[in-house]
């Protein structure tokens, strides 16, 4: 019998905010492929699950994964690609073993996730390979918490993109939606708060840099900011 494949959400950092179901299947999972961005660092996947479940008789496999964009429609770069190859193989000799396996993820595997696109190459070895996603809270919402406000009400209209994708229709979005979420903006803040402050909307954004994790801070001061050097894990919401 071959094992199942999970691809688990353990959310935007505060191991609280794990979901029961993805504690319960990590517990249960006697393997997990932990992702990280940098070669020598740590995942941090497995420093936020690791304060909800016990680590103790769990065989931990760390898996580098480049962070380099990824253009739909368009082929991976090649270092990436081989990335999620690798991971699908060592991933399928496990479940080939009998053996269940768990990919944590942050946030919510749905959005912006590498769980997928291991997902995706997982099936093209092993087109029976069992497979499910478990969601998790998302970096969105806990960032709209962390703000005290909602991301939508009513007939709201609400969009999320990653400002470093942004082709340059970043003006024509803040127009056409009621709440614009950034994602990834960390390197390219002075561009939209220049954008922002053209179409004066500077004042109803706000920048939310790691949310959930200890290090949190809530920033409305968005041309300060932008001066600074700020961690990866930040976002933007403008909601007029």
């Amino acid at each position: 019998m071959r094992g199942q494949f999970y691809v688990i959400g353990v959310g935007p950092g505060d191991p609280e905010l794990m979901t029961l179901k993805a504690a319960r299947l990590l517990d249960q999972c006697p393997v997990w492929f932990a992702p990280k961005a940098h070669q020598e660092g740590e995942s941090t996947a497995l420093a936020i699950l690791a304060g909800a479940v016990a680590t103790a008789g769990k065989e931990i496999l760390e898996l580098h994964f480049p962070m380099k964009k990824v253009r739909m429609g368009l082929p991976p770069d090649p270092e990436v690609e081989a990335a999620w190859r690798l991971a699908a193989e060592a991933i399928r000799a496990k479940l080939d073993q009998g053996l269940d396996v768990a990919f944590p993820t942050l946030g919510d595997p749905a959005i912006y996730s590498t769980g997928f696109y291991v997902c995706d190459t997982l099936l093209k070895y092993a087109p029976q390979a069992l497979i499910s996603v478990v969601p998790g809270v998302s970096s969105i919402g806990a960032s709209a918490a962390a703000v005290g406000q909602p991301l939508c009400l009513g007939d709201d209209r609400l969009v999320v993109i990653p400002a470093t994708f942004e082709n340059g229709r970043l003006r024509e979005t803040l127009a056409q939606f009621d709440t614009v979420v950034l994602m990834k903006v960390h390197r390219v803040m002075d561009k939209v708060v220049s954008l922002l402050s053209e179409l004066d909307l500077l004042d109803k954004a706000v920048l939310v840099e790691r949310s959930s994790h200890a290090q949190e801070r809530v920033r409305r001061d968005l041309a300060v900011a932008a001066r600074e050097e700020l961690h990866y894990f930040s976002t933007v919401i403008v909601r007029k």
